[in-house]
């Protein structure tokens, strides 16, 4: 799991729901550090299947875009899960606008979304679409 230039890194709420960045940048660097180094070996949690279904609902998986629309910097999405953490890479160009829907959906539900290279919490501007038509 390789933290790109843009992107979110979302987790259940056991661990922070509402803190500040402060403490969630810590949380994410104590989840994070075991994950990357090999040594959380966890499943993929329901949260996080559900959170990954919502991107790929409305964008196609980067491995499957054939026309160039898919936001993602890295796929398969569902394979940047790592122990209780997803990290969504994002492309800078389609950053802004995938972001704050990825921070909608992980406000939706109730799981932390946080800005790993803004080291901030990621607040829902509003709730994510209900109905999402997938971009192909």
């Amino acid at each position: 799991m390789g933290v790109s230039p843009a992107g979110v890194t979302t987790w259940p709420p056991g661990k922070l729901r509402s803190a500040r960045d402060k403490t969630a940048d810590r949380v994410f660097s104590d989840l994070y550090d075991p994950c990357i180094d090999g040594e959380v070996k966890a499943s993929l949690s329901e949260h996080i299947a559900a959170y990954v279904a919502a991107p790929l609902e409305r964008w196609c998986d980067i491995t499957e875009d054939e026309e160039d629309i898919s936001p993602g910097a890295a796929g398969i999405l569902i394979d940047e899960n790592s122990g209780p953490l997803i990290y969504f890479a994002m492309r800078w160009s389609m950053a802004e606008d995938v972001s704050a829907f990825a921070a909608a959906v992980a406000d939706s539900m109730e799981l932390v979304c946080f800005g790993v290279r803004q080291e901030r919490l990621r607040p829902a501007r509003s709730r994510a679409p209900s109905s999402s038509r997938r971009t192909r």
